[in-house]
């Protein structure tokens, strides 16, 4: 009996644990690549875990290259691949997303404005290329600050947050002069008030409209010397704690509002004075995501979870759907911070040593290879070190983040 097939458009980053998933319940993948050439951004697909790779360039052509392959389901394996998973999806009669909501599940102010549309409560913002237009609405807006960033982007990647002209008008010029992580110009700007309170993840995964709650992480950050803050922690909260069952709520609104009912998002909601309020949805897999790290902590893991729903829609209804997780774990992803800057030219490997042989460290991630300039970190994908931890407490996992914290300079050697 052949294998069933699915399709994965764009399996960069953590979308590369997802042939493996598949895999595991004896499924087989196909590769779209949506570009004519691989995105240098971001880490590539192995292309090796596919039965296939197709480049994609027109939706009547790939859909009859994806025919051969008679797939069951096509699927994003990051966010680049949203839009083309949508289209592909719908034009081949396959269980979908759909096109007519696609542009409001990647651009951020389309995103904001249809959850008003349904009175789900959110950010005010504005759309523009005017600095001007931007200045004259920040002070009708009357807030101490303000969140400037692209439409479409991903990882902190071209986010400010204002509370000066001077600043504001520096987030204009760059992000109208740069490219956003998926290699796209950046054309217009959404200036939104700032959301005051502390922030969270929800990783979700849907099959027929019913979600499951893969796990919520609540953000620590820090503020770098030039100003921006980043992520430092990710905290997976325990789903006894009250507020995880509020935020559950908000964001299974937010699913139903974009027609996200098939695959995984991954949410960032801030929860404010007035209740949880949408930073963004990527209607793809967390990108933190390491499945047995996950396994351990959570007893399952968003990449497994997404084949399970694909392949067997009925059993993931019936053993996930409308439910959430349980915490077997403490578990915290350090994401660590430099003001160091040059090429690598090596590493310090009895600094590597000592850190992965702390009690609680579970897997360390060095980011950057030999001959790679590494420069001051100013956001999420700049960052020279992701460090999994879980153990039995958190007091002593964040006694180890403080140990990393000492050593995570050492790891690289410079040429200056």
């Amino acid at each position: 009996m052949d294998k069933p097939v699915f399709v994965l458009v764009d399996a960069y980053s953590t979308g590369n644990y997802l042939p493996h998933a598949f895999h595991d319940i004896n499924a087989t993948v196909v590769h779209v690549q949506s570009t004519p050439e691989l995105l240098p951004t971001m880490l590539a697909p192995d292309l090796e875990n596919f039965e296939a790779n197709i480049v994609h360039r027109s939706i009547a052509s790939t859909c009859e290259e994806l025919r051969h392959f008679k797939p069951l389901a096509v699927l994003a394996g990051q966010e680049s691949g949203v839009n083309l998973a949508d289209a592909l999806s719908e034009a081949m009669g396959l269980m979908t997303n759909g096109v007519h909501l696609s542009p409001a599940r990647r651009n951020k102010y389309l995103m904001i404005e249809r959850l008003r549309m349904f009175g789900v409560r959110t950010a005010q913002q504005l759309k523009t290329t005017s600095v001007a237009e931007a200045r004259k609405w920040v002070g009708e807006l009357g807030d101490k600050a303000y969140v400037v960033k692209p439409l479409s982007s991903a990882s902190t990647d071209g986010v400010f947050i204002c509370s000066q002209v001077s600043e504001l008008n520096h987030a204009f010029e760059y992000i109208l002069s740069s490219r956003d992580i998926f290699e796209h110009s950046n054309t217009e700007v959404l200036v939104q008030s700032y959301l005051a309170g502390t922030e969270y993840i929800v990783d979700t995964v849907s099959s027929c409209g019913h979600h499951y709650i893969c796990g919520i992480w609540r953000y620590q950050k820090i503020d770098l010397p030039n100003g921006k803050r980043i992520y430092d922690k990710d905290i997976l909260v325990s789903h006894e704690e009250p507020i995880a069952g509020e935020l559950a709520d908000y964001v299974r609104s937010v699913l139903d509002c974009l027609n996200i009912s098939h695959g995984p998002s991954h949410a960032e909601i801030i929860m404010t004075d007035t209740g949880p309020t949408l930073v963004e949805i990527g209607a793809r897999l967390n990108g933190n995501m390491h499945p047995q790290y996950h396994d351990q902590c959570l007893g399952h893991n968003q990449a497994y979870l997404t084949a399970l729903a694909y392949a067997s829609p009925i059993r993931f209804v019936e053993e996930y759907g409308g439910q959430s997780y349980r915490l077997r774990m403490p578990a915290v992803v350090l994401n660590t911070a430099t003001l160091h800057e040059g090429t690598v030219k090596g590493f310090n490997q009895h600094a590597i040593d000592k850190i992965r042989k702390l009690d609680s460290v579970y897997s360390l991630s060095v980011k950057y290879s030999i001959g790679k300039s590494l420069k001051p970190t100013e956001d999420l994908l700049s960052s020279p070190l992701r460090v999994f931890l879980t153990g039995s407490t958190y007091e002593q996992i964040f006694q180890d983040c403080e140990t990393i914290e000492t050593k995570k300079d050492e790891i690289y050697t410079l040429h200056a």
